[in-house]
């Protein structure tokens, strides 16, 4: 499967939200910076918890203003709102590569969003010092998409390194080799 082939399908963004959501979204663009923005975005969450354009647009606002928890807990809500869409299981770290070849076959976008979302969560937790539970998620997506055509070859690499070195701190950062 290659996920980047999803030519001619819609995007989660070409789903139309109601005319006060989009007011709401409209509004948040223009008080950007200001907290009438963050007001302005959870009346559109609260008014469409499931529409994945409101949750794309309340990660960002959290992820740029450096809110990692936040972005994360809207992240894992993409997540799931994407595998309810999919008929996938409800937790991530039940995904196998048969789910999702099956999911291509609803929605490649779809399916490639939710491959994102979790990317996205396994970068802030990156962020957020949890390089472990980063490693989980690059894993999972790593076991799907094997031509790493989503790119975590080298996050997962990263995230890897970071849980070495916090090792060899633990024991001490000192490591003398016999016969040295």
């Amino acid at each position: 499967m290659d996920l980047l082939d999803f030519s001619g399908e819609e995007m989660y963004f070409d789903e139309p939200v109601t005319p006060e959501v989009e007011a709401l979204l409209l509004a948040v663009a223009q008080q950007y910076g200001d907290d009438a923005a963050e007001h302005s975005l959870m009346r559109a969450y609260f008014l469409e918890p499931e529409h994945l354009t409101v949750l794309v647009a309340l990660y960002r606002y959290f992820f740029y203003r450096h809110r990692f928890r936040e972005a994360l807990t809207t992240a894992d809500r993409a997540i799931a709102v994407a595998a309810r869409r999919l008929e996938l299981p409800s937790r991530w770290e039940q995904l196998t590569p048969a789910h999702l070849g099956g999911s291509v076959l609803v929605s490649m976008s779809m399916t490639r969003f939710l491959l994102l979302a979790l990317k996205g969560s396994a970068y802030l937790l990156m962020r957020l010092g949890d390089p472990a539970a980063a490693l989980q998620r690059f894993d999972k997506i790593a076991e799907i998409d094997t031509s790493d055509r989503l790119g975590v070859k080298d996050l997962r690499a990263m995230a890897q390194s970071s849980i070495t070195e916090a090792a060899v701190e633990r024991i001490g950062g000192n490591v003398s080799f016999i016969g040295r």
